[in-house]
């Protein structure tokens, strides 16, 4: 889904490739204790470099994302059973606000940052996850059900504890990936505490670039990557 001539090669220890701004990628996440992909988001690349990968997902985007194979939408389905379900995938739209996604290589989380109408900014968020593994087309995850919202003025709070324990019971992940989201957790609060990148460089200021088209969700979405590196 790159566009053409939109990725640079920089040799650091061996060849890697970084995206250009405005290239068009998919950011993706796998289903819990499977293979398959239930979560793809095109998005734009606003910065990709050794230490920070930056992309916008766009009010509209047209993404893929779980519901129970009945239709109905995951969170609306009770916790005891939300993860035992069948379940099945479906198209949808991105609405309200756009949301801006920092990863770091190797780190073992996400930020996302969140806007009200008018640019008002609204949080940051801690999506807890497996380190992103990129590939020609993107990069891929896997979600850890626990989460970390932080406000403004600089306070924090779990979030999902209860979705994370539940995880645990229906054997999505066992004790030894729960202890390591846990320690995950840990040091994301610490970074937190000291107000370490990403909070302290001022994205929350940013601003997507008028010119940069939407990006459309191509159908091959699911593709399995011919190589991947973290």
């Amino acid at each position: 889904m790159a566009e053409g001539g939109a990725v640079t090669h920089v040799e650091a220890g061996g060849s890697a490739a970084y995206w250009n701004p405005g290239s068009q990628i998919l950011w993706r996440y796998r289903e819990n204790a499977g293979d398959r992909f239930h979560i793809a988001r095109p998005v734009t690349v606003v910065r990709d470099d050794a230490d920070l990968l930056a992309v916008w997902l766009a009010p509209g985007t047209e993404c893929v994302k779980p519901v129970l194979r009945d239709g109905t939408p995951v969170h609306a389905e009770p916790l005891e059973t939300r993860y035992t379900k069948p379940r099945t995938v479906q198209r949808d739209r991105w609405f309200g606000t756009g949301v801006l996604k920092l990863a770091r290589p190797g780190e073992p989380w996400s930020v996302w940052l969140f806007w009200e109408p008018g640019w008002q900014f609204k949080n940051w968020y801690v999506n807890l996850e497996e380190p992103l593994a990129r590939w020609a087309g993107g990069v891929d995850s896997e979600d850890h059900f626990l989460d970390i919202s932080v406000h403004p003025d600089r306070t924090w709070g779990w979030r999902d504890e209860d979705e994370f324990a539940q995880a645990q019971r229906d054997g999505l992940m066992d004790e030894r990936l729960a202890a390591r989201v846990g320690e995950a957790g840990r040091a994301a609060v610490e970074m937190i505490r000291r107000w370490g990148p990403p909070f302290s460089d001022g994205w929350q200021r940013w601003r997507p670039d008028p010119a940069w088209s939407v990006p459309p969700l191509p159908d091959d979405w699911d593709r399995t990557p011919a190589r991947v590196s973290t």
